[in-house]
């Protein structure tokens, strides 16, 4: 009788002291045995061209796991679910012994129905649903849509600027679960919310077109890059951009991280005589030149203190050239002259009001703003030096808005790719379009006759110097400029003498521009002997760009 009462005194005690001292204890680990979540990833938002085609969406895919920490027999099951996953039994037990995770070792990604159930039986084999990214175009819209990293974070391009609109937000489902955390009943729930998706000025066919052709000057030329964009010049809408060399999005691993960078946002360099055609207009429009004018250019030859020694491109020798003359002949020593005339400050604020010196706004990350110094940063060399395209450099988005500008007869224009903002629903949150500019840059007049006079005369007059005359074409009136910008050396004062780079800007129908575009390519090869110019190199290219551009819009209006 003594001995069962003292045994009786001595449970007694015991759960005294298991209520009162231990109670958090067992608690805190009944919690963590009987609690267990469960995460639903969000679809990304796709990302669509401008008449819907898909650049990038998002594929669910199935991948087992398997959970060691409740694995007594990590062999046993490895024979089980070799055959099911069709990966060998060693491949598997290595994957589920030497994983730093205990609760989680991945067998195999993108599994079949079949598959996801007959593992799901096994004890200790997960099933669960991911999300994977898919660039139905590939290469062809790469550089402008970028890529995600394999847990679907935006890295680059349109993915990584507006991210956290296609990512969405997880849901979250808390299970009180058994002792194996095979879930009981739902203990708390919050919904997951899909991405919404981004609809892109970029129409595909014409993305297609100018990578095309760029691609093979590009190759044919054994270029070091080369940039392409097609405008819309009365609204600044980026029709294609293309930057070579480029990469698949769908193979990330393999790509060179060189080819990432979107070239035409930027890559900065000296413009070169493209730029001449704006500070021209610059000058007309502050009343410092007038069209029937002479300006003498010297015969090739200008000097003078303060500003050292100006030549003509292919060692020419002009005399009197009106403006006109001086755009079609690309003129420095007339370019020079106009310079001097417009001064330091007007041209200075002229060019920055054209766009030039300040990153243009595109909706793509890592753009970078050019180089316009200061005036009280400028010499005698200055004024002169940058009315033909040295001491300055620009990216290839900010020519094409200056010459947005130009076509859109002198008013402010700025340069966009995303149209619209979608719900996961398809419904518009927000039209990206700016809204129409009512601010003149320079005046109609001046913008008209620039388009309509010199840059057709580059096109039209190949007896009187024009250099774009490869860019005429039959359907439509064309007007342009070439550009060919020595390069820098990198390690002394000077230019090189064997790497340029060979720009061409077009635009048609001349009397009321539809379609504007820029193609420059980096350092074509001059050991080939086919030309490195901007006449030679650029202007066909942009020429068959513009051709096929004009035919495709007439037939597929928006």
């Amino acid at each position: 009788m003594l001995l069962l009462i003292a045994v009786l005194l001595s449970l007694a005690g015991r759960c005294f002291y298991l209520q009162y001292f231990r109670t958090s204890h067992y608690l805190s680990a009944c919690n963590r045995q009987q609690q267990s979540y469960n995460i639903q990833k969000p679809q990304r938002g796709v990302i669509l061209d401008c008449r819907g085609r898909i650049l990038a969406a998002s594929n669910k895919i199935q991948t087992i796991f398997v959970e060691p920490r409740v694995v007594t027999d990590p062999e046993s099951l490895s024979y089980k679910l070799a055959p099911i996953v069709n990966v060998d039994v060693e491949t598997i037990y290595w994957l589920i012994s030497e994983t730093k995770n205990p609760g989680y070792a991945k067998i195999k990604v993108g599994t079949a129905p079949n598959q996801c159930r007959a593992a799901g039986k096994i004890y200790g084999v997960g099933v669960e649903s991911d999300w994977r990214r898919h660039y139905p175009a590939g290469t062809l819209t790469a550089d402008v849509v970028g890529f995600t990293s394999t847990d679907n974070r935006g890295l680059g391009g349109i993915e990584l600027k507006y991210d956290k609109h296609l990512a969405g937000s997880a849901g979250q489902n808390i299970f009180l679960a058994d002792a194996g955390r095979r879930p009981i009943r739902l203990k708390q729930q919050s919904n997951v919310k899909d991405g919404g998706g981004i609809i892109l000025t970029i129409d595909a066919t014409i993305q297609q077109f100018a990578q095309q052709e760029l691609l093979e000057q590009y190759r044919s030329y054994e270029a070091e890059s080369a940039v392409a964009i097609v405008a819309e010049p009365k609204t600044g809408a980026i029709l294609a951009m293309v930057s070579l060399p480029s990469f698949d999005p769908n193979n990330i691993s393999s790509a060179d991280p060189d080819t990432f960078r979107n070239r035409a946002i930027t890559d900065q360099f000296e413009p070169g005589s493209i730029l001449k055609p704006i500070v021209t207009a610059l000058a007309l429009d502050a009343g410092v030149l007038n069209q029937s004018e002479k300006i003498f250019c010297e015969n090739g030859d200008y000097r003078g203190k303060g500003f050292g020694r100006i030549g003509e491109f292919d060692y020419h020798k002009y005399a009197n050239l009106s403006a006109r003359e001086i755009l079609i002949k690309s003129s420095n020593i007339g370019m020079a002259k106009i310079g001097q005339r417009l001064g330091s400050q007007r041209l200075y604020k002229g060019l920055t009001l054209f766009g030039f010196g300040r990153k243009s706004g595109l909706d793509l990350p890592g753009e970078a703003q050019g180089l316009l110094r200061t005036t009280d940063k400028w010499t005698g060399y200055s004024v002169t030096r940058i009315p033909f395209g040295q001491e300055i450099s620009v990216t290839a988005i900010q020519i094409i808005r200056a010459f947005c500008i130009l076509a859109n007869g002198g008013r402010s224009v700025r340069p966009f790719l995303v149209k619209a903002i979608v719900d996961n629903e398809g419904s518009i949150i927000e039209l990206k379009q700016p809204p129409p500019s009512v601010g003149f840059v320079i005046s109609p007049e001046v913008a008209k006759w620039i388009v309509t006079e010199p840059m057709v005369g580059v096109v039209n007059e190949k007896q009187n110097g024009g250099t774009g005359w490869r860019a005429k074409l039959e359907k439509w009136q064309v007007f342009g400029k070439t550009g060919t910008a020595d390069i820098a050396k990198i390690d002394e004062r000077g230019y090189s003498d064997d790497a340029t780079i060979a720009s061409f800007i077009a635009g048609a129908p001349a009397d009321d521009p539809a379609v504007l575009v820029l193609v420059s390519i980096r350092k074509p090869n001059k050991k080939l002997g086919k030309g490195h110019t901007g006449g030679a190199v650029a202007s066909p290219v942009a020429a068959k760009i513009l051709e096929k551009t004009l035919n495709y819009l007439e037939k597929h209006q928006l």
